[in-house]
């Protein structure tokens, strides 16, 4: 059968088949804070907080783009001066830092107990102190071959109606359409947008509509 989501007992199928604690660990991670593969890859043990229970997301996808005041040109984080013009940069270079966003999500004390686990026996980076040492490629074939493993269905775009393999996004479509389930109210959805770290409440909203509650709801009301 094929459906637009995963269930929680999918989720956990797909944690139960990965061999590995880092493979568990990072399908857990992507499902119960519901961020995206990026920001998953880029946590380090410094933006742990074992005592509070938060985990601490840099935005990636809020970064604006490096360029050059002068000439426009693309600039790397470390340019002090422009590659191109020779104009100096560091002012600008200080401006993006400020720019990045930061969201702090807490975290079932399981998944801490597991993060806890995992650094204990050596698993993070000792040099760049990163959690997963894991390229994005590499982190879309562990999340494929633990559901081919699982025999988890494809799933498809509920705007496209294309099928599609069960990938790192799509554990964070299941939290997001989970969190919906449970409480679909103003303020849960406005939770639920700054948690996943949406810009616009219209993309938020669009689980609400892939979890077919609202809809169920109401035809059902229809034979009351």
């Amino acid at each position: 059968m094929v459906k637009a989501y995963l269930e929680i007992q999918e989720i956990e199928q797909l944690e139960q088949t990965a061999e590995y604690l880092r493979d568990k660990l990072l399908i857990r991670l992507l499902f119960h804070l519901g961020c995206r593969v990026s920001e998953a890859l880029g946590i380090k043990t410094s933006d742990i907080d074992f005592k509070q229970g938060l985990i601490t997301i840099q935005h990636l996808k809020q970064r604006i783009k490096l360029s050059c005041p002068e000439c426009n040109a693309r600039l790397g984080k470390e340019h002090k001066y422009c590659p191109v013009c020779g104009q100096k940069v560091e002012k600008a270079v200080a401006d993006e830092k400020e720019h990045r966003k930061f969201r702090a999500l807490p975290l079932d004390e399981k998944t801490m107990r597991m993060l806890k686990e995992y650094i204990g026996r050596g698993g993070a980076n000792p040099k760049s102190k990163l959690i997963f040492g894991l390229t994005r490629h590499r982190a879309w074939q562990i999340i494929r071959d633990c559901a081919e493993k699982a025999r988890l269905p494809h799933l498809v775009n509920s705007e496209t109606g294309k099928e599609h393999n069960v990938s790192p996004h799509r554990l964070r479509d299941a939290f997001a359409v989970h969190a919906v389930k449970q409480d679909d109210s103003g303020d849960g959805i406005r939770l639920l947008q700054e948690h996943l770290g949406h810009q616009s409440i219209v993309t938020t909203m669009k689980y609400r509509k892939v979890s077919g509650e609202e809809q169920r709801e109401w035809y059902e009301k229809l034979w009351d």
